[in-house]
């Protein structure tokens, strides 16, 4: 009843994320068949702002940074419709999770973004996947039997990726930031069921910059760089389960005016509502059958759409799980 209650009460937000993402989603498919073959930087202007407007439909922050944002991200995403469409036309790196089929892939990506028209940030998830219990276990089994450090509150970082995203972006990126993001004790997971109940959540960030040209310079120097930064972060977290906040200096309550977002919400909800009326009346929909089948298919699918987002960003309950070692069972909160 719970996620029953969560899809219906996103219906008429996902009823403009809809519309508004296939309008989008038309917009960068119309761009990449006419604009890209004839200037990459033209198409990327042009996407990056409309993707801009996509993205202001969902969110209610703005670092001014919506156009230049990209991820690394798994494959299946790119099928989700609307959402993995605007990331694919937008240049997102989708991975199949496979060296051999990555490496190249990674690179030929990278390589874009060496002209890329402005500023841009390049997320990447060094773990790979999301964390379970079972993901901890099997990666604190791992650490044992290879002699690691054993992680309570991260998994191993797979840095192929990540050596590769530094030393092909050295020469034209600055820094790399390392984030780390924790939820006290008490307070739910983020999650897309609770934005759209206007529930809030509290969240922490602690946020280190680190100069590129500060980084070692050996792809092995690179890879142990950044499985060092999990140790810390580790440490980090453990630390912060204890006293549920993070060490050094800290911003409380950031928030940034959402009037841009606002004004993109309210402005397509309005343009739709008004188009919707119209074609309603235009085609008489409600005074005949077909007219009502046609109706009933848009909420269902605006109802499946939106039971799709919040199962796929759902992040998992984490728990206590144990490692072995020699046979032992050893507890790790």
């Amino acid at each position: 009843m719970e996620k029953l209650a969560a899809v219906v009460l996103s219906m008429p937000f996902g009823m403009i994320f809809s519309l508004t993402g296939i309008l989008i989603n038309i917009i960068q498919a119309a761009c990449f068949l006419i604009i890209w073959p004839l200037s990459k930087n033209t198409y990327r202007r042009i996407v990056g702002a409309v993707t801009e407007i996509f993205f202001l439909v969902m969110i209610f922050l703005r670092f001014n940074c919506l156009r230049g944002a990209r991820m690394v991200m798994k494959k299946s995403s790119k099928y989700l419709p609307i959402y993995g469409w605007a990331n694919w036309f937008n240049g997102a790196v989708f991975l199949d999770r496979n060296w051999a089929k990555d490496e190249g892939k990674l690179k030929s990506s990278f390589q874009e973004l060496k002209d890329f028209p402005g500023s841009f940030w390049l997320t990447i998830f060094v773990e790979g996947t999301r964390m379970t219990p079972g993901k901890l276990l099997a990666a604190q089994e791992f650490a044992v039997s290879k002699g690691l450090p054993v992680p309570k509150n991260v998994l191993i970082p797979r840095t192929k990726g990540f050596v590769s995203a530094v030393q092909y972006m050295r020469p034209f990126v600055s820094a790399v930031y390392d984030v780390t993001v924790a939820v006290p004790k008490g307070h739910p997971i983020p999650s897309v069921k609770r934005f759209l109940k206007r529930q809030p959540s509290v969240v922490h960030f602690h946020i280190k910059r680190y100069a590129t040209k500060g980084l070692p310079e050996s792809d092995e120097g690179v890879a142990q760089w950044c499985k060092d930064r999990f140790v810390v972060k580790d440490a980090m977290l453990e630390e912060f389960r204890a006293n549920d906040t993070f060490e050094g200096k800290e911003i409380r309550d950031f928030r940034i005016p959402p009037k841009k977002s606002l004004i993109v919400a309210i402005f397509l909800s309005c343009i739709f509502s008004i188009g919707a009326i119209m074609l309603i009346q235009r085609f008489s929909l409600l005074s005949n059958w077909k007219g009502i089948s046609s109706l009933a298919f848009a909420v269902a699918f605006d109802a499946i759409l939106m039971y799709t987002f919040i199962e796929y960003t759902k992040l998992p309950e984490q728990g206590k799980v144990q490692a072995t070692v020699d046979g032992q069972a050893v507890k790790l909160h």
